[in-house]
């Protein structure tokens, strides 16, 4: 079951700019452990979910999983062999937009090796940059 969300206003959306860096979510917050993009893009819901599923195998139900992004946005598309005009197309799925500096997953619960091995798997599913952060402490 893939990541959508349950009502929106406007069935379709615009492209839209993804120019700029992340304004927030740019800190581990939940866990120790997490990745942080560091390319901008779109992420699929079947990446998230993908990457997720990837995670947990590792884990082997030890630790715990935090998805810090969600896809709210959504992408039509049209079908293979139509003309030009006609409107825009059916929606065809729904990513994530990222900007550098965002923070996709943490992790919590785990030792520092166990996480970074988890999460080198999941950000192979992402088709974007990441890298590994850990959790700052709070004086």
């Amino acid at each position: 079951m893939a990541l959508m969300p349950k009502r929106t206003k406007h069935r379709k959306m615009q492209k839209g700019q993804c120019a700029g860096l992340s304004k927030g979510g740019n800190f581990v917050h939940f866990g120790e452990f997490g990745i942080q993009v560091l390319e901008r893009g779109w992420i699929t819901a079947q990446q998230i979910e993908a990457c997720r599923v990837a995670i947990n195998r590792y884990f082997q139900r030890r630790g715990k999983v935090w998805i810090r992004i969600f896809p709210d946005k959504p992408v039509t598309k049209k079908p293979a062999e139509v003309r030009m005009g006609k409107g825009k197309g059916a929606v065809d799925h729904y990513v994530a937009v990222v900007k550098p500096g965002r923070v996709l997953f943490e992790v919590g619960n785990v030792p520092k090796d166990m996480a970074q091995s988890a999460l080198r798997l999941g950000a192979a599913k992402l088709g974007l940059k990441t890298r590994f952060v850990e959790r700052l402490e709070q004086v």
